[in-house]
């Protein structure tokens, strides 16, 4: 998601209004600094490692804060799934409604960028926040807080190499589509091309994630290639899983890809597959079940298309399938389903309205059914 940095813009404002009066004076001149700056404002991208900040500055640090406030209203019709459609309560006697109305502000987040020019080249660093605290609360928590060296390392919490980031499908809710790798953990990354253009490999040593008691690091490689029309990347991970005082071995890979077929079209598709990888999927399921390793796949595909300039429709299906049962709550279930229908509507160019449909369906081995869930959920987004 492109976001304009709020310390560039609000310097911008204050550069235009006072050159604006020396135009009195400078037509020529300063018409031209004021189509510059103009075009240096709108030439803003999004954020993120690597990033350059803007013109605020101390001393030798440049430095952006960005970020976005969303407010989010949702109706369950089956199981109250909370502020995060969690489809861990599919099924859950405890969450049975007859229908609930909710609403949540903590996915807004901000964050902060630097960019310091050095004798080793230009280090960057990012502190970013949202407001999923423990208990169901609005607090302060950490989602990146990394430092980058030049274009090729990273150091410091970040999304995990192995999942899938730049074809990942887009929804109102918080999680998205079961079957996907999504995990944000500490990390040491190299990153660089293969000498051809539009590619390029990461190499990262991480922690293992929640949900494993295993204190061995993990080690992901991947590649990509992605010219802005086509994206294919695959990824590989090694690590190792330990519960109740049994270790396995932690291993998979990812296979993804997109396609622009046609003016404002995008469709993509993720697959991943592995044992004990449970912790790293949205839908998680146990690493470990009766000292085995719990091997599992699942998958993702999305289909998105621009309607003019303002409005951006998409469906994306996702499920995730578990060879032994993770038993959760009254439940033991192997497989996940989800479906997500949204629209969205961009207002201004920092202002977006938001609309979506989520069915989510998950079985119980145990007595042989299946339970299913419905939610609408509507947004509003300001970007910062």
């Amino acid at each position: 998601m492109k976001i304009k940095a709020k310390t560039a813009s609000l310097l911008a404002a204050s550069t235009l209004s006072v050159t604006g009066m020396q135009a009195l004076a400078q037509d020529a001149q300063t018409q031209a600094e004021l189509d510059a700056l103009r075009a240096r404002v709108e030439a803003l991208e999004s954020v993120g490692p690597g990033s350059t900040p803007g013109e605020f500055k101390i001393g030798s640090t440049a430095l952006d804060i960005y970020g976005y406030v969303k407010a989010d209203f949702f109706y369950d019709f089956d199981f109250e799934l909370g502020d995060t459609a969690d489809t861990s309560n599919i099924g859950d006697p405890d969450a049975a409604t007859s229908g609930t109305f909710g609403s949540t502000v903590r996915q807004s987040r901000i964050g902060l960028l630097s960019s310091t020019q050095t004798g080793i080249g230009e280090v960057g660093g990012q502190l970013e926040f949202d407001l999923f605290g423990s208990g169901g609360t609005a607090e302060l928590r950490v989602r990146h807080a990394n430092i980058t060296i030049g274009d090729n390392w990273l150091i410091g919490q970040y999304w995990t190499n192995f999942q899938p980031l730049d074809s990942y499908p887009t929804s109102v809710e918080f999680d998205g589509p079961v079957g996907i790798p999504f995990a944000r953990v500490p990390q040491v990354r190299y990153t660089n091309s293969f000498g051809i253009d539009n590619t390029a490999f990461a190499l990262s040593i991480e922690e293992n994630v929640g949900g494993s008691d295993s204190r061995d690091p993990v080690f992901v490689g991947s590649a990509e290639y992605n010219d802005g029309t086509f994206l294919a990347r695959a990824s590989a991970l090694y690590g190792k899983a330990e519960s109740g005082g049994v270790e396995v071995d932690q291993t998979g890979f990812t296979l993804s890809g997109s396609v622009r077929p046609w003016a404002g079209g995008l469709f993509q598709v993720n697959y991943v597959d592995g044992e004990a990888l449970g912790p790293y999927l949205i839908g998680a399921g146990d690493a470990i079940v009766n000292g085995e390793a719990n091997d599992v796949d699942g998958f993702t595909v999305e289909l998105r298309q621009d309607i003019g300039e303002k409005w951006n429709v998409g469906i994306a299906y996702g499920e995730v399938d578990y060879d032994l049962p993770t038993a959760d709550g009254a439940l033991a279930f192997t497989d996940i389903e989800t479906v997500h229908f949204n629209v969205f509507y961009k207002a201004t160019d920092n202002l977006t309205f938001s609309a979506e449909y989520f069915y989510g369906e998950r079985n119980d081995v145990n007595s042989g059914t299946t339970f299913d869930a419905d939610r609408i959920q509507l947004a509003a987004q300001l970007n910062f």
